[in-house]
Formats: structure tokens, sequence, C-alpha cells
């Protein structure tokens, strides 16, 4: 999972075909236990999809400019446009299931 620092470096990865960021935190311990089985579920059933990680610690200003204030925060963006976002509570079996339909429908539209 690539570690994102800049509001550039964001924008760049937010427009792949397929991309998830996770806002969070060392100070949050639902970040710490969300963050690598997220990882390692999308790696194993989408990986396609570009994943990467905004410590809001450590670049405060991408999550302000992001609108983000409270963590976690996942985001799923398709062709650069953000298609889902969950925030505090999250299903990692709820994600991947919304991630999984939003790609199938993808797919559907190119076909």
């Amino acid at each position: 999972m690539e570690t994102i620092s800049c509001e550039q470096a964001l924008q760049k990865h937010v427009h792949a075909a397929a991309a998830m960021l996770l806002f969070g935190g060392a100070h949050c311990g639902v970040c710490q236990v969300l963050r690598p089985r997220l990882e390692r579920e999308m790696a194993k059933h989408f990986p396609q999809v570009a994943l990467a990680y905004v410590d809001c610690a450590e670049a405060p200003r991408v999550c302000a400019q992001q609108g983000v204030f409270s963590l976690p925060v996942l985001r799923f963006y398709l062709d650069g446009k953000l298609v889902l976002e969950r925030g505090r509570h999250v299903s990692v079996q709820e994600w991947l299931a919304q991630v999984e339909r939003l790609l199938a429908l993808s797919a559907g539209d190119e076909a």
C-alpha cells in the first residue's frame, strides 16, 4: 500500500482506473487494525485496485483539504470519480462486497 503525503500524489493516485484510499493515523486503534486487513483482502480479491494510505498525523494538510476530520475514512474511486466512501465504523466484508459490485458495474459499462 503506497503512502501518500501530498495533495499532488493523492490526485495522481485517485485518477487510476480503480483506486482505494485509507485515511488513518498512528493514534487511531481502529486504523491500525483495519489497514493490514484491508490491504491483505483488497490485494487478494482486487489486485487491479491501486491502494494508498494517508496518515493524517503526518499529512494533516492533505486530510484537511480532503475534508477528513475523523478516522478512519475509506474512499473508492473509479476513473477519478469518488463512488464509495465510509467512515468511522467500517465492515471489511461489506466494503469488499460493495467494491466488487462497483467493479462489476464498471466492467458492464465497458462491455
